[in-house]
């Protein structure tokens, strides 16, 4: 069954998946899924917000890639990080070569794929296709600069890494933001976003 036909085959999807999802939680996901836009669903902790993201990366036979938010956290923790020590061992394989005149061009090649970590958002991003579905878990325990940070993923799909450049969906990952409302997000996420309130079924 093609679960993207219509809401009652999405419906039936996730019901076959373990998740019972009413009619106007199921609307707001087929929405999602069908304008490509990143889900914001809302709701007391329990309701089953982190189950329907699983549930749908299954229906839809995507991998499910998860960001679980807390305050303090980094973009690089969301992003990417560099490996340190390799990009290391290549400055110093250089220079062991003799390339210390040309130590620019070595420095310009550490900033290389090859030694970039993904983390969930640029893993998303790079997902093969079928794509990913994205959980940003509990979005409202970051901080307002990390919801800052996130504007450019959710309105465009899309990351800028200073040392690469602008990095586009392969394939759009389907995005699912959860939040218990532990504090209001801020309206430009919320403009970026569909909205569903979840509430105990």
């Amino acid at each position: 069954m093609n679960a993207l036909a219509s809401v009652d085959a999405l419906m039936q999807a996730l019901r076959d998946e373990g998740y019972l999802a009413d009619r106007r939680l199921a609307t707001a996901v087929f929405l999602a899924l069908k304008l490509q836009r990143p889900l914001l669903l809302e709701g007391e902790p329990g309701v089953g917000k982190t189950a329907l993201a699983q549930a749908l990366a299954r229906a839809l036979q995507r991998v499910l890639i998860r960001l679980q938010c807390y305050d303090g956290m980094e973009q690089r923790e969301a992003l990417y990080e560099w490996n340190y020590a390799a990009q290391l061992l290549h400055l110093r394989a250089a220079e062991a070569q003799g390339r210390a005149a040309d130590m620019g061009a070595a420095e310009r090649e550490v900033y290389q794929d090859r030694y970039l970590i993904p983390r969930p958002l640029l893993q998303a991003l790079r997902a093969p296709a079928p794509g990913a579905v994205l959980l940003i878990d509990e979005v409202d325990r970051a901080d307002e600069p990390f919801e800052a940070f996130l504007l450019e993923y959710l309105g465009e799909y899309q990351v800028s890494i200073p040392e690469i450049g602008t990095v586009q969906a392969a394939v759009t990952p389907v995005t699912i933001l959860t939040s218990n409302r532990t504090r209001d997000l801020h309206d430009a996420v919320k403009r970026r976003c569909l909205y569903h309130w979840l509430d105990y079924q």
